[in-house]
């Protein structure tokens, strides 16, 4: 199954509360931390949510 390889590029100061616990959530704590998660809905949307600040890449 193929995973998703998330990096935040951009930091959460200034953003919404919903947004800060989306990135706690996937496990984004500071700039620049990566996390592999699998490719679910789940993530998908969570990804969404904070497009703005992170950046996403499919890894098999």
């Amino acid at each position: 199954m193929a995973q998703l390889k998330i990096t935040q590029v951009k930091s959460y100061i200034g953003s919404k509360q919903n947004h800060r616990d989306t990135l706690r959530t996937l496990g984004l704590k500071k700039l620049g931390d990566v996390v592999v998660k699998e490719d679910r809905p789940e993530y998908r949307g969570m990804v969404r949510a904070v497009r703005h600040l992170v950046t996403v890449e499919e890894v098999d």
